[in-house]
């Protein structure tokens, strides 16, 4: 079956000589594997389009008993060319793609991740004031999106907060082992961020290490709640991301 649809290229991987198997999130079939022949050569038609990160038009020849689909044309919606000179931008960006890529099964159709990343894809690369807790607003959104979604119950006259894993519970009240302690930092950044979508929560002045810890937390809640879900190679440059802020 021929289709034609909207694709954010998740990843990018080099086979054999001149070819490419691209990881996509596409509108109509979920996440799936493309194969680019002979994009390599620099005279072919796809050169420079596939990249990561960049928004899609891709038509290919769609066999549900195939694993990877032939990509035979592709034009660019949105490049995301202009995040490669900007390592902050770049940091959050690759960091979120990597992110959707194992929290979304292959095959699966998930409309409300797919328009989610596509906005988020185009907000980051015009947002003025980037900084590393973007990328942890984005591991809020995209639980809520897969059916994971935190809830904030806490007692507000009371100063302790605390994580619980198993529910997605955060509370003053220590549920059980599985239950992190959160600083007032990471506390106010989760209501913010759970209770509206206002640019505002990236004003709390969450960073450094908290951020860092914090972004474990929700990794770890992943973890438990996700078969399979692995650290992130990206890690290593968001890290540096969160270095330089600290």
């Amino acid at each position: 079956m021929i289709t034609h649809t909207s694709a954010i290229v998740l990843k990018s991987i080099d086979f054999q000589e001149s070819s490419k198997i691209l990881t996509v999130l596409s509108r109509h079939h979920g996440k799936i594997s493309l194969i680019a022949r002979g994009v390599k050569r620099p005279k072919n038609k796809l050169a420079g389009i596939i990249e990561i990160g960049n928004i899609l038009d891709v038509v290919y020849y769609y066999k549900t008993t195939r694993s990877i689909q032939n990509l035979t044309e592709a034009s660019i919606n949105f490049s995301s060319l202009n995040y490669r000179s900007d390592f902050e931008r770049a940091s959050i960006l690759f960091a979120s793609l990597e992110l959707v890529n194992q929290i979304i099964h292959e095959n699966e159709v998930n409309e409300n991740v797919f328009t989610f990343l596509m906005k988020f894809i185009t907000w980051l690369s015009n947002y003025q004031s980037v900084n590393p807790s973007i990328f942890c607003y984005v591991q809020l959104r995209c639980a809520k999106l897969i059916g994971f979604n935190l809830t904030y119950d806490a007692d507000d006259t009371l100063d302790e907060r605390y994580f619980d894993l198993t529910h997605g519970l955060i509370s003053s009240q220590f549920q059980s082992e599985l239950s992190y302690k959160l600083t007032v930092l990471q506390s106010r950044f989760l209501q913010l961020a759970l209770s509206s979508k206002n640019e505002k929560v990236f004003q709390t002045g969450l960073a450094g290490g908290e951020l860092k810890q914090l972004i474990h937390h929700l990794d770890v809640y992943f973890k438990y709640h996700i078969e399979g879900y692995q650290d992130r190679k990206s890690d290593s440059i968001f890290d540096q991301m969160l270095k330089d802020y600290s």
